[in-house]
């Protein structure tokens, strides 16, 4: 082939099972579903899209440009490209299994429950008598800073299937934290 040109081996990760250890481990335990809301499962299908139709396509084109500039061992949009383009696949194949594994679960859908489950919106009180609102959501969208926790994350454990009235006792570093369930609602978590 010519010089100038460029083979798509050669723009190709090249990358081993190994590399998917550089993604997040899930704290999913084996053998469980990866329960997630309809919000989530879509937020993980954008990110797909974008990465694979929008980011990727530009990123190709970008090295193509760069490997046709001659000397790739001093090219720093070449070298970029590719760790960039790595990466890209990498999530790629990440997202690729989260939405293929993904147990779509509509909290909405739920109707009037007392029982906590997952997707349920849970008004606590704490020790102090301060009221917290938590939603138990997917692994892939807990955001704690949004009050959205892992359904398996110890917090979410300790409150699952209590009804409102009980009381959740939560073991932590500082000690055992009790929860009062206040009150329990589902709705659509977007």
């Amino acid at each position: 082939m010519g010089g100038n040109k460029i083979q798509y081996s050669e723009i190709k990760p090249l990358l081993d099972d190994d590399d998917d250890e550089l993604q997040p481990q899930s704290p999913l335990p084996l053998g469980v579903k990866n329960y997630i809301t309809p919000g989530g499962y879509r937020k993980l299908q954008d990110e797909l899209e974008q990465l694979w139709k929008v980011e990727r396509p530009v990123l190709v084109n970008t090295i193509t440009w760069a490997a046709s500039n001659g000397d790739r061992s001093e090219n720093g949009d070449y070298i970029y490209g590719k760790k960039r383009l790595r990466e890209i696949d990498r999530r790629v194949r990440y997202l690729r299994k989260r939405i293929d594994q993904a147990e779509v679960v509509d909290p909405a859908r739920r109707g009037v429950c007392e029982q906590v489950f997952f997707g349920a919106t849970v008004t606590v009180c704490n020790d102090e008598g301060c009221e917290i609102v938590y939603s138990i959501v997917g692994v892939d969208e807990a955001d704690a800073s949004r009050g959205r926790i892992s359904w398996v994350s110890p917090l979410a454990r300790a409150l699952l299937k209590l009804c409102e009235g009980e009381v959740a006792r939560l073991h932590t570093p500082v000690g055992i934290v009790e929860l009062e369930v206040l009150k329990v609602i589902y709705l659509s978590l977007e």
